[in-house]
């Protein structure tokens, strides 16, 4: 059995100062606890390491060989205890997340980039999924975490509020409505309005569209043949307007702007955590919480 490495490492200052007075100073132990220990340490490997006299300390053969090859024996063996220390907190491993195209203009990359700069020993992967797949996703173990719009249904996970968006709609910079800094809910349903198709996303479908329930007469919705387009062609025609959360002030092509609309209740970004939740999970809620503030994601 190795000796213990408290013993290996008072060695280790006794074979530097071959002085048993400054060694126990040093190290901050009484004389005789150091004498005791260098005893039992050389029980323990059957050799003696010190000849000992009144004036000093000469290593023996065996002591010289273990002062030479302990040293990086010792900073292995404190890599291996740091490694295990940077798992058990969270900051060690391989992060799958999965996110909806929608968040991934801002939201997702933010989060992505601070995990990375922050922990160093993680290695993270982001992919786009549709979004209904996302918490089924996170709850079977396929990704570690999804980041969607809205608070998604879906059961084993976890959702927490990760950022508050006002709602607006995107539009082209030649639309008479955008020379106004807001605008009226109902003055926008007089245009066609782009709104995700119900099956990319029922939760933002229903709440983007009940914006307009009590608008007379019903304003005309549309779907784009793909469920998200970063290009927004359908808006530069001058006259289709998109209900959109407010990242698409970063997000608009050339050509294309943002304007909130006046009295509308705000979009919501969840990140989605597994109900049963390891140390990587939580490091994930901790740097997500951090970012939140940080960026102000969560003020009303």
């Amino acid at each position: 059995m190795a000796p213990d490495t408290v013993s290996l490492r008072y060695f280790l200052v006794l074979a530097q100062e071959l002085n048993f007075t400054r060694a126990a100073a040093r190290i901050g132990i009484a004389q005789p606890a150091l004498s005791a220990r260098m005893r039992r340490l050389e029980a323990e490997l059957g050799t003696a390491l010190l000849i000992r006299n009144t004036r000093s300390v000469i290593l023996t053969t065996a002591g010289a060989a273990l002062a030479e090859s302990a040293p990086p024996a010792l900073a292995a063996l404190d890599r291996a205890w740091d490694t295990a220390r940077s798992a058990a907190a969270g900051e060690l491993g391989t992060l799958r997340i999965g996110y909806s195209l929608s968040a991934g203009a801002e939201t997702a990359p933010a989060l992505v980039d601070r995990l990375v700069r922050d922990n160093s020993g993680l290695e993270v992967g982001a992919v786009p999924m549709a979004t209904p797949e996302i918490s089924p996703a996170v709850a079977d173990g396929r990704i570690d975490a999804g980041i969607t719009r809205g608070e998604q249904p879906g059961r084993g996970v976890r959702r927490y509020l990760l950022r508050r968006q006002r709602i607006g709609v995107q539009l082209a910079q030649h639309h008479p409505l955008a020379e106004h800094p807001e605008i009226e809910i109902a003055d926008a349903a007089a245009y066609p309005l782009r709104i995700p198709d119900r099956a990319a996303n029922p939760v933002i479908h229903d709440e983007l569209s009940a914006l307009f329930r009590d608008i007379r007469p019903h304003p005309r919705f549309a779907t784009p043949a793909v469920s998200f387009d970063m290009s927004q062609r359908d808006l530069r025609d001058g006259v289709t307007l998109a209900p959109a959360g407010e990242a698409a002030v970063t997000a608009s092509p050339a050509g294309l702007t943002w304007r909130p609309l006046r009295g509308a209740p705000g979009l919501t970004i969840h990140l989605v955590l597994p109900r049963e939740q390891s140390p990587l999970h939580r490091r994930i809620r901790a740097v997500a919480k951090t970012l939140a503030h940080e960026l102000h994601w969560l003020q009303d």
